[in-house]
């Protein structure tokens, strides 16, 4: 027998039981805005080129322009086009760029956690200092929005093998690090049930942009293809489907990117109505309040 992380049971996409969204729609639509700040001269960061020697300014500078720059332009587009985010926010914005974060909270977008920075994994941490990583981030989320957080995505994905039991510890309802399905699945922590909602390391500008160097244009027709292709998935077998478009404001915020992913969003806001445009925070109210054992995963639910 191969080694299992016992966090879900198998469920094949065939023989599921369809359920609806809102309205009665079968495809879920949401944007993962990461909001990222990152130390200077050390850690871990995302390269438009080749780091040299630190203080490799050329790219800290470039993921510094995601929070200067191109995070507000993001903004101006998701209200051009009437669209909620989810903010998959590192806490050190808070000191960092709080107007930032302020600008999206007059949005009334959703804040998830995401770690205190990127230049970090807390993958490799003792569990206690992953525990108190956690429990930082939380509790800056809390103080500023006046509410904790109920979502999580780890910096880089990064999951020790305890991180589930110390997210749904830490209180939190649903994570965004499985990448294993396109509907929510439910997992087993010790502590009890934690949802995992469908995040895309596909349709997603790090590994589209900065590990396959895909065009802006490349990666706008990525995002216009999965949504259609999902919309003829959904409609063929009315199994219910989550489509998450992760965004970084230093990648798409650039200009040349920024204006091919206006065109693909403004493709899939066409289409209101007939899909759910929502955040995935709504999305686990909706899994939370379904009938026990509709939803694949564990045999445990939040009541």
């Amino acid at each position: 027998m191969l080694p299992t992380h016992g966090r879900y049971d198998y469920s094949g996409w065939s023989g599921r039981t369809p359920y609806s969204w809102p309205g009665g729609a079968r495809l879920a639509v949401y944007l993962g805005v990461n909001l990222e700040h990152f130390a200077f001269g050390e850690g871990l960061g995302a390269e438009l080129a080749p780091g040299g020697p630190q203080p490799d300014v050329l790219n800290f500078a470039w993921r510094d322009y995601g929070n200067r720059v191109g995070a507000w332009r993001l903004i101006e587009m998701l209200d051009e086009l009437s669209l909620p985010a989810t903010v998959l926010l590192n806490s050190a914005l808070y000191d960092y760029a709080p107007g930032l974060v302020a600008a999206h909270r007059a949005r009334g977008d959703e804040m998830a956690g995401h770690g205190r920075t990127n230049s970090e994994r807390q993958s490799v941490l003792p569990e206690a200092e992953e525990r108190a990583l956690i429990v930082e981030s939380t509790e800056a989320i809390a103080r500023h929005e006046g509410k904790p957080p109920r979502g999580w995505l780890s910096p880089w994905i990064a999951e020790s093998r305890v991180t589930p039991d110390l997210l749904v510890e830490a209180g939190y309802r649903y994570t965004l690090n499985w990448c294993a399905d396109d509907a929510p699945v439910w997992m087993c922590t010790r502590s009890g049930p934690l949802l995992a909602v469908p995040y895309p390391q596909e349709v997603n500008d790090i590994p589209a942009v900065v590990a396959r160097k895909d065009g802006g244009d490349a990666f706008a027709r990525m995002v216009v293809d999965d949504f259609e292709e999902r919309l003829r998935q959904v409609g063929r077998d009315g199994l219910p489907q989550v489509m998450g478009i992760a965004l970084h404001p230093y990648i798409v915020g650039q200009p040349h990117r920024l204006r091919h992913l206006r065109r693909a969003l403004a493709e899939i806001a066409a289409h209101r109505g007939e899909v759910w445009i929502t955040t995935a925070g709504q999305v686990f109210d909706h899994v939370a309040a379904l009938p026990v054992g509709l939803v694949p995963g564990s045999s445990e639910q939040v009541s």
